[in-house]
């Protein structure tokens, strides 16, 4: 639940009765006249205790008691500056005073009119995504979320409309991606997608394990057969915009509620944290609600690829022979590459019904993780012109991308004596990359772009996002789509 944003187009002084405070002021090397800064004599006294030039504040958010007992902080902001580090810096001043647990706080932006209108987004979304909580199992949770928000110094009816759809769906992208996997399993991860399509009017449609087989979808069923239950589906969620003319856009999402590997058996370090292996379905989730509730010009094929990765006499192993359902006939050579296989699937019935466009996430390579660590997504299409988008789309969201090559002489790694293709290599530097390799078998000409999420979890925060589970990925995408190019 996010906060209630309520705006104010005057002045705050030291008369409202105001617990937290955050003033937020663009770059400046020194105060002008005509701001009338709140606590502008415990700034000054408190940069020169610490010997610290104004401008700092830039880099250095501050924060102190006024006299009234408000704590208040104050940070700069140079617009100048890439997105992420405009949004780092606005979280590092929030997080001053959210450490008090407040239950409300109150944004003052000052600049020209502009400058206001940057700094009143940034500072509204940081507060949205910072200020609600994620689902904890403790007697005693860390903090409260924040009830209220408020804005003084820049007020526009529905002008935080987008950003707080897009807010939305970061969160429900990292509360779902924090939940242990002894309650998020498949078939209870199924039962909460279901009521929120219910809630948010979506077509939902499930393809369940027995489907699955009839249609000859083995890439999926090879890795969802080694659960003890049958409860691993396809989800496909529909969001059919009223305008006409709407360009389709299918997000397919790996959902690996728990992965150990398989007969691969992950080592403890490793299989830690393998709960969160279903974030890319998750980020689909996130988008989908933000797009509805943003209600973007687009109609929108969600699919969800649901299951769990494990250990049993029914599981898949090395030296399988499957076969997808497209007909591509795989040689499985390591089982904890599963995620492509379940993607497999899913891409193939996403491209069926020929969207305009498929865009798929998933946590899917460690190599990725190697090749950029945990600040920026690897980022594959068969476009060019996607490619150059998703960069531009980076840059303006703060949730940064890189793209990979994925050029076809990277394909011979992938060809196999008895299938018509490896599912992966068993060592390789470069797995991200023919990870994507083996994807693109599955959407044949449709435009597509695959993001690997290794930036879903990042200690203390990234950009906007100030928990390690970031929701990398909705912003992006809601970024992305506001102008999606044409061929």
């Amino acid at each position: 639940m996010l906060a209630t944003l309520i705006q104010n187009n005057t002045s705050i002084n030291e008369s409202v009765i105001a617990s937290h405070i955050l003033v937020l002021l663009p770059k400046l090397e020194k105060l002008p006249n005509k701001y009338d800064l709140l606590g502008e004599e415990t700034l000054k006294a408190l940069l020169t205790r610490r010997q610290m030039e104004f401008g700092r504040l830039s880099e250095t958010p501050v924060c102190a008691n006024l006299t009234s007992g408000t704590l208040c902080a104050w940070v700069m902001v140079d617009l100048e500056q890439p997105m992420f580090d405009q949004q780092t810096v606005i979280r590092k001043a929030l997080q001053l005073l959210l450490d008090e647990e407040p239950s409300s706080v109150y944004l003052v932006v000052h600049g020209n009119s502009q400058q206001k209108q940057l700094l009143a987004s940034l500072s509204v979304y940081v507060a949205w995504v910072n200020g609600a909580v994620l689902p904890v199992r403790k007697h005693k949770p860390d903090r409260k979320p924040l009830d209220t928000i408020y804005l003084y110094g820049y007020e526009e009816a529905d002008s935080f409309i987008l950003l707080r759809a897009q807010a939305e769906g970061n969160l429900l992208a990292r509360g779902l991606t924090v939940l242990p996997p002894n309650e998020l399993m498949p078939r209870t991860y199924r039962e909460q997608i279901k009521k929120l399509a219910n809630n948010e009017n979506w077509n939902y449609q499930e393809y369940d394990l027995a489907t699955l087989r009839k249609m000859g979808a083995g890439a999926f069923v090879a890795v969802a057969q080694g659960s003890d239950t049958e409860d691993a589906a396809i989800v496909h969620l529909q969001r059919y915009n009223s305008k006409k003319h709407c360009k389709t856009i299918a997000l397919v999402g790996k959902g690996i509620c728990f992965d150990t590997g398989g007969h691969n058996l992950k080592s403890a370090r490793y299989m830690h944290g393998m709960h969160e292996d279903m974030n890319g379905s998750a980020v689909a989730l996130g988008i989908l609600l933000a797009a509805t509730r943003a209600d973007l010009p687009i109609n929108i094929d969600c699919w969800l690829a649901i299951a769990q990765n494990h250990i049993s006499p029914r599981a898949y192993k090395q030296n399988d022979v499957i076969t997808a359902v497209n007909g591509t006939t795989i040689e499985i050579i390591h089982t904890d590459a599963e995620g492509r296989l379940v993607l497999a699937d899913t891409l193939a019935l996403a491209e069926k019904l020929k969207p305009d466009l498929i865009i798929d996430f998933a946590t899917l390579t460690g190599s990725m993780y190697t090749a950029l660590g945990s600040r920026y997504s690897g980022i594959f299409t068969n476009r060019d012109y996607l490619a150059e988008h998703a960069l531009s789309a980076g840059k303006l969201s703060g949730e940064r991308v890189c793209v990979f090559p994925m050029d076809s002489d990277y394909e011979m790694e992938l060809e196999s004596k008895i299938a018509d293709t490896k599912q992966c290599k068993l060592d390789s530097d470069f797995d991200h990359i023919l990870a994507a390799c083996f994807l693109n078998r599955f959407v044949n000409d449709i435009p597509w772009l695959h993001m690997d999420l290794s930036a879903c979890n990042h200690k203390n925060g990234l950009g906007a996002v100030g928990t390690d589970v970031t929701g990398f990925g909705v912003a992006w995408t809601v970024t992305f789509l506001e102008k999606l190019p044409s061929a």
